[in-house]
Parts: C-alpha cells; structure tokens; sequence
C-alpha cells in the first residue's frame, strides 16, 4: 500500500512539473502563431529575423535583409520583441 501512495504521489509531481507546463507553452505558441499578422517581426526556429509581409492559412512571407523568404507558420518560434524585450 505505501508503494501505491508513493507511485501516485511521483505521477502527481511528474504532471505538474513537467507535463502541464510543456501543453501550456505549446498552447501558447499556438495562439501566437494563429495571432501573426502583417508587420510583426519574428525569429524562425532557425534564427533568421524577420517582418511579416503576408500571412497565409499556413505560411508567411517574411522579408529579412538578403531578401523575402516563404516559411511554414510552425517555423516561427516567437515575436523578435519578446527576444529584444526579454534581454
């Protein structure tokens, strides 16, 4: 019986500390991605910064300094003025 106790109580700490807040970023970067329109600025998962110039049902157009590129909305990982705001 304390085996049990203690196998639910490390299930119990294992979702709150790692499962729950990993949906909740992913839940977040969802709403962010559906969110991007024109003129915001954005950093691909690759780091290439860039504005948003057109936004489709599943890729933008961004415009960087060499020129525009057409990217997939899920290789945006966020805002360029949450990396500016967060240093």
């Amino acid at each position: 019986m304390n085996q049990m106790v203690m196998l639910v109580l490390i299930l119990v700490v294992f979702y709150f500390f790692m499962i729950r807040p990993q949906m909740k970023k992913q839940k977040e970067l969802k709403k962010f991605r559906e969110a991007m329109g024109v003129g915001d600025k954005v950093v691909t998962i690759g780091g290439i910064h860039g504005k948003i110039l057109e936004v489709s049902e599943s890729t933008i157009l961004i415009a960087t300094e060499s020129g525009k590129m057409r990217l997939d909305k899920t290789a945006v990982s966020n805002s360029a003025e949450d990396k500016l705001g967060a240093k």
